[in-house]
């Protein structure tokens, strides 16, 4: 797609179009009768056999699985293939071919991408691996004596002897005994179960590695004809719909890539960053399980919003079964870091990537984690801003064609509509382009 396409498709269209004659809309309105119990229809045998339709749904994803995972690993990584090609095919072409300068351009670009992540891939493993297997079998083998520890802290701190102290003494001694019963007759079944579970889980993970490699491969073949299936979707969409529908149906998908590719990919990078900056934050300030608490903060910065908590509060409790005061100087520390992500690393990445308030965040959070689990949470934002930016989008044209003002800040207490539709607003709040609107209305509505 050119600059001059994408400048086009990112201009907001209009709805609507010229209205059809009367014959064409009582066919219309008749067809619509139709597709409507149609529909129903269709609806209700579904209903029917809705967990056979779900079932070979689930079955088409599973077959899919490395087609799907090589669209996500394409989509991450066009963003370098798009620069490759932005600053080589230039100089490729005082050179060569324009044809063959896209080509070597985009080999170029496809080879970087894949250099880049099997690099990070690597790096990745051979640094977090390690300490990750060390710092889990520590918490395991150490896990145990230090809850046994901290029970006899507790017990032998010297309090009066109120009715409180003394039941909070006897309930400290009934989950320590409950605890250590706990430990020798349950832990050894709960192990079996865990090595069971552990046998086919590793089973799945060969499984999912083997679906990522098939994904690289595939996404390969996506990064070199994606202008292809651009190409084939624009002609699809063209060919169904009428060329005003078309022409939304193309804005708003260029928007959704605009949204997600912003917010994805930003927000894996500024977690990235905050992992980071946690591992040498939590090594300089020598905490135990650092590399584990680095992943655990890192991995869960990438949920927005109530991310950093549920990252920071397990990794708390680690740090402070091993050391009381370095469990308070982690939440110190974790506070002042999400602090610099908040309002200095994270709008520098992000930007706003998504336009949504900080309630509309909270709302899509939350719908989407009680929906969809850890990935509602993720891809909750950006779709939620998507979904705003669609009805933003209809209320706009909508009050476009009323002639009224479309920012929200103009619907104030001092504004009205009159029955004749109208705009006013009192002139001691009012701006100079807000006079010079009302004005402008009035004019076309005597016309």
């Amino acid at each position: 797609m050119s600059k001059e396409e994408n400048t086009y498709y990112k201009d907001r269209p209009s709805f609507g179009r010229k209205g059809p004659s009367k014959l064409r809309q009582q066919f219309n309105r008749g067809m619509t009768y139709f597709l409507v119990i149609v529909a129903c229809i269709l609806v209700y045998f579904a209903m029917l056999r809705v967990t056979a339709i779900s079932d070979t749904v689930l079955k088409i994803l599973s077959i899919l699985k490395p087609v799907l995972y090589g669209c996500g690993i394409a989509y991450l990584l066009n963003p370098i293939v798009r620069t490759v090609d932005a600053y080589l095919v230039p100089v490729l072409e005082k050179h060569m071919k324009k044809e063959k300068a896209k080509t070597v351009s985009r080999c170029a670009g496809v080879i970087l991408a894949l250099v880049v992540l099997i690099t990070i891939v690597t790096t990745l493993i051979n640094m977090l691996i390690p300490e990750l297997i060390t710092s889990i079998r520590n918490l395991i083998f150490t896990l145990p004596a230090q809850i046994n520890q901290l029970v006899k802290q507790v017990n032998h701190i010297q309090l009066d002897d109120s009715t409180m102290t003394t039941m909070l003494k006897n309930a400290m001694n009934e989950a320590s005994t409950s605890l250590q019963n706990w430990m020798r007759t349950d832990l050894l079944n709960k192990v079996n179960e865990v090595m069971t579970h552990l046998t086919v889980g590793l089973y799945t993970l060969v499984m999912e590695l083997f679906h990522a490699v098939i994904g690289v491969i595939v996404s390969v073949y996506i990064l070199f004809g994606k202008e292809t299936f651009i190409n084939q979707s624009k002609k699809a969409t063209y060919a169904i719909f009428p060329t005003e529908r078309a022409n939304l149906l193309i804005h708003i998908a260029v928007k959704t890539n605009e949204i997600f590719g912003g917010f994805i990919i930003g927000k894996i990078i500024d977690s990235i960053i905050i992992g980071i900056l946690c591992f040498i934050g939590t090594s300089l300030l020598n905490m135990p399980y650092a590399m584990l608490v680095s992943v655990i903060v890192g991995m869960t910065n990438v949920i927005p919003f109530f991310g950093p908590y549920i990252g920071a509060i397990p990794s708390a409790v680690l740090i402070a079964l091993a050391d009381p005061m370095k469990g308070v100087y982690f939440l110190i520390f974790i506070l002042l870091l999400q602090q610099f992500d908040g309002n200095i690393l994270g709008p520098k990445i992000l930007g706003n990537s998504t336009g949504l308030s900080a309630f509309w965040v909270i709302v899509s959070i939350l719908l989407g984690g009680g929906l969809f689990g850890i990935l509602g949470m993720l891809f909750g934002v950006p779709a939620f801003a998507v979904i705003y930016y669609i009805v933003k989008l209809f209320l706009d044209n909508q009050l476009e064609k009323k002639k009224l003002p479309t920012e929200s800040e103009c619907y104030n207490g001092d504004s009205y509509v009159d029955n004749d539709g109208t705009y006013f607003q009192k002139k001691d709040n009012m701006t100079e382009n807000e006079e010079q609107k009302t004005e402008e209305n009035k004019k076309e509505k005597e016309e």
